[in-house]
């Protein structure tokens, strides 16, 4: 870990811990959040229904990891995220949102209770601004340190755990969005059952010189191969996932994203101190202006980001922010934000892209089950 005490955002792309790895098995490497990253090895197509049916090896090596820890943590946390913070054992991960004054979002995250403190993953593009945020707004007292030393490898799909298990025993015994530490040949390891696909899946942090072994360890098991960006991005797409920049941003409210869960109950009823809860609890009381819904898109051309939503007169009254071909449903989805007077499943639609009319119907997500293990679950 190093302490963070100067926020700097770099000018040149960076590279992966695993790097040399991606290359060598032939990952084309492109320009992301600030990073180069693989965006396929074989195919988007092959790797998207490869982790629907089996296992894959994701590189997120690219996200911001922070431990944060003080007196008085959970209080200060709470003055900028909707999360019941306090309410989170030790172990347990939960998902939340770093919220501007206004009520939009700055980032979406998760964060952990580890025995001393806050274990705390966000988006690659964003964790100089986040770091920067949380350094400006939390008191002096809370220490920050970016975990830039590790790296960070998620292992998604229905064989995930088979494969895992086969090499770091004990990690079958995790639920989602529960984590533990566990030992590696020597190598410490934070594990979460969790991830960004839909599927069942964990999430591995250690120290980055000891990636690529690890992630040789997982690709000699049958079950899983490395996979790119794009099949990271339909898949998150089908699980109606939304990714930052695209989905979300500083203009979108929880509640304009369908993200309402993410405002906890004590937070909503007894302590809504956080930024922008006056708008929030209001839009979540008499419903917002617009709201981020599914659609699937009739014949086979998708829509993509950017592509307009139109009223009966061709009025812009929206747009598609997520769009894409989708593996699994074989259909072209999309994510976009209607009036909410629009937003109701089986609504129909229209669509404008580059001059091209489409039409499509507004639908329920995510498109695919999710197939997470949560407490409970018969196995």
């Amino acid at each position: 870990m190093s302490d963070v005490t100067q926020v700097e955002t770099p000018d040149e792309l960076a590279l992966l811990p695993l790097d040399e790895w991606h290359r060598a098995r032939g990952g084309r490497m492109v320009p992301f959040a600030g990073y180069e990253m693989p965006v396929q090895y074989e195919g988007i197509m092959a790797e998207h229904l490869w982790v629907r049916e089996s296992a894959g090896l994701f590189d997120v090596s690219h996200m911001g990891q922070l431990f944060l820890s003080g007196d008085d943590l959970d209080t200060a946390l709470e003055a900028l995220i909707p999360a019941d913070v306090r309410g989170v054992k030790v172990d347990a991960q939960k998902y939340s949102l770093l919220l501007a004054e206004n009520g939009g979002i700055l980032d979406d995250l998760m964060f952990t209770r580890w025995q001393d403190g806050i274990y705390m993953v966000v988006n690659g593009a964003c964790k100089w601004d986040d770091i920067a945020h949380l350094r400006e707004h939390l008191p002096d007292e809370i220490d920050i340190n970016h975990m830039d030393e590790h790296a960070l490898l998620a292992l998604q799909g229905p064989k995930a755990v088979d494969a895992l298990a086969r090499i770091v025993p004990g990690v079958e015994a995790l639920v989602f969005m529960t984590g533990g530490r566990f030992d590696w040949n020597g190598t410490a390891l934070w594990i979460s059952r969790s991830g960004y696909t839909g599927e069942d899946g964990f999430e591995i942090s250690l120290p980055a010189d000891k990636a690529a072994a690890l992630a040789d360890a997982l690709c000699d098991q049958a079950e899983v191969r490395p996979i790119g960006l794009g099949a990271r991005d339909s898949l998150r797409l089908e699980a109606d996932l939304p990714l930052y920049g695209h989905d979300l941003d500083t203009e979108t409210t929880p509640i304009m994203a369908a993200l309402n869960f993410a405002v906890g109950s004590r937070r909503r009823r007894e302590e809504a101190n956080f930024p922008g809860a006056q708008r929030i609890l209001m839009e979540r009381e008499n419903g917002p202006i617009q709201r981020r819904v599914g659609l699937i898109v009739e014949g086979r051309q998708p829509v993509r980001e950017g592509a307009l939503v139109l009223d009966g007169e061709g009025n812009e009254v929206g747009r598609v922010t997520s769009g894409g071909f989708a593996p699994s449903v074989q259909k072209p989805i999309a994510m976009a934000y209607v009036p909410t007077a629009m937003a109701d499943i089986g609504t129909r639609v229209t669509l404008s892209q580059r001059g091209k009319i489409h039409h499509g119907e507004v639908v329920a997500m995510p498109f695919i089950p999710h197939r997470y293990v949560r407490a409970g679950a018969s196995k």
